[in-house]
């Protein structure tokens, strides 16, 4: 277990660091969009910062997997989201953000909610290591609709002049189901990575929905999520993702894998209660950022003289 949970702090680690290095280089690059991905790909392949953001996020994807063969999806998540403590500090330090009062808050309480969820934990908890396919469509089919649905329409509105500017908590959640889909493919994965030889191993996952799983939303992490990354505020809508993601995951994980609900009264409460105070948060966090304060009038030094002059 131990060594489960060293895991998830370097993915921790790794993942705060390849975020804050890729929405510095973003902030360097031309205005990219989600409609034209391969001048965005390119755009992003010229950036050498970028690039050591997207390496420092596949090597926490490495760290992930190891996780997954150790922990209970929500004991996976409930650490995950313990990062984000990290990824403000150095989004303060590195890229000057500045999130509000009642958004620290709101990350506070997210970070009480699923202390919660770890708190329900015990080391006898089952780790499933495979979904049946058609449970485990049933639950990633809906939510990349959902998180599809709402990106676009968190685009269109983002493109209304007469909208003040978003803070990104509609690209958060979309990008948050998509990441939610990707960890029970990279928790299948994980499951599917035994001794047996490699050829075996890769067999054996061509035949599950796993790998397509975890390539597609791959793909259109990769092109949505640094589109919504270069608009919008990284000490914001990070955690709303992350957030999401290890709700979605711990929910609806634990269930396509057969990890079931406590059946421990108070295990069960803390866990029930701490869901449902990260899904409060996300509903009361503010969907856009106040507008600039108007300039103040400078008082004239010099009277006019009744004759105007």
């Amino acid at each position: 277990m131990w060594w489960g949970v060293a895991a998830a702090l370097l993915a921790n680690v790794l993942y705060s660091t390849g975020f804050v290095l890729e929405k510095r280089a973003l902030g360097n690059l031309p205005a990219l969009t989600a409609g034209r991905p391969l001048r965005l790909i390119r755009s992003l392949l010229g950036s050498p910062t970028w690039l050591a953001g997207s390496l420092a996020l596949a090597a926490g994807f490495g760290a992930q997997l190891a996780v997954y063969r150790a922990l209970p999806i929500a004991a996976a998540q409930g650490l995950f989201v313990a990062g984000l403590v990290l990824l403000l500090l150095l989004s303060s330090v590195i890229l000057g953000e500045r999130p509000t009062v009642r958004e620290r808050m709101g990350v506070l309480a997210v970070l009480a909610a699923l202390a919660m969820v770890v708190a329900s934990l015990r080391d006898a908890d089952p780790v499933g290591d495979h979904a049946p396919t058609g449970r485990l469509l049933a639950v990633c089919l809906p939510a990349l609709a959902a998180g599809l649905w709402l990106y676009l329409a968190a685009g269109r509105r983002a493109r209304d002049p007469t909208r003040p500017p978003a803070t990104g908590v509609e690209y958060g959640v979309a990008m948050g189901l998509l990441y939610g889909v990707s960890s029970l493919a990279v928790k299948g994965v994980s499951g599917r990575l035994t001794g047996r030889g490699v050829g075996d191993t890769v067999l054996a996952l061509l035949r599950t929905p796993y790998p397509y799983l975890l390539v597609g939303t791959g793909a259109a992490g990769l092109v949505l999520s640094q589109a919504a990354l270069q608009r919008c505020r990284a000490s914001l809508i990070v955690p709303v993702c992350t957030t999401v993601s290890a709700l979605f995951t711990a929910v609806l994980g634990s269930l396509a894998f057969g990890e079931s609900l406590p059946h421990d009264r108070l295990r069960l409460i803390l866990r029930l209660v701490g869901g449902t105070l990260a899904v409060a948060v996300l509903i009361v966090l503010p969907r856009h950022d106040e507008p600039p304060a108007a300039p103040a009038e400078v008082p004239a030094l010099v009277e006019e003289s009744p004759d105007g002059t």
